[in-house]
């Protein structure tokens, strides 16, 4: 399974009707941390009444199902409620009917069903059907996981998948470097790229960051991930990649 280390900010509100709403649980297991200091924020689910058995997003909103908490460590180790890292994926349960850009409609293009991972400070918890929830827009999705591993992510929108490069373990001068004092480096190859952020007109503008290419991107922007076979990548907005090296 995939590690992953995200980062965003979000609001969304939700409202309530009169039918039933079918899901099923989801396997993806999402760790999360920042690269960036931020205040602690703390935030308390909506409990949703057992009375309201549905539960419809509007607009350009999404209901996601979280996936579970990381309840060990790496090595196995079992970890306290209050330690456990929070998710920051899970299965999209529903979707609102879109919006519109002029005389645009545009449907939201995440479908029901799919293993999706968000910004991490994105949406409004809510526990519903005896399950935790997050309602967030559309934008606030970073990806769609096709599979389990995090090198076949598609990302959405604007943003670009990276593949990072590895870290220097030697300074100028020869001397080796431990793991706490190698410098996180802000350079990696395009994986893949996402279909583009719509104009005034609802019409997708392609990104002009070519696949395959290095690039150097802002050194604090995007979310962080680990493949399954421990490879370092990051997904962020076409507009924080700053050059394209050759």
């Amino acid at each position: 399974m995939s590690s992953v280390q995200l980062s965003g900010a979000g609001v969304a509100a939700v409202a309530f009707a009169n039918k039933g709403l079918a899901s099923t649980p989801s396997t993806l297991r999402v760790c999360s941390s920042r690269r960036s200091f931020r205040s602690l924020v703390v935030r308390a689910a909506t409990v949703v009444t057992p009375k309201y058995t549905s539960l419809k997003p509007l607009g350009d909103r999404v209901l996601v199902k979280l996936s579970a908490a990381e309840e060990k460590t790496v090595g196995g180790i079992l970890l306290p409620s209050t330690a456990q890292t929070k998710p920051q994926g899970g299965e999209v349960v529903a979707v609102g009917a879109g919006r519109s850009i002029g005389d645009q409609k545009i449907e939201v293009g995440v479908p029901t069903g799919a293993q999706v991972v968000y910004s991490k400070y994105a949406g409004t918890e809510v526990e519903f059907n005896d399950a935790k929830h997050l309602i967030l827009k559309e934008d606030d999705i970073i990806g769609i996981l096709e599979t389990d591993d995090v090198k076949d992510m598609k990302p959405l929108n604007d943003r670009v998948l990276i593949k990072v490069a590895e870290a220097e373990d030697k300074t100028p001068g020869g001397l080796i470097l431990t793991e706490t004092t190698k410098e996180k480096p802000s350079i990696g190859t395009v994986v893949a790229v996402g279909p583009g952020p719509l104009d005034e007109e609802g019409k997708r503008q392609p990104l002009s960051v070519p696949t395959n290419s290095t690039v150097l991107y802002s050194k604090y922007a995007g979310s962080e991930f680990k493949g399954a076979d421990g490879t370092g990548y990051i997904v962020l907005r076409a507009s924080d990649v700053m050059a394209v090296l050759s």
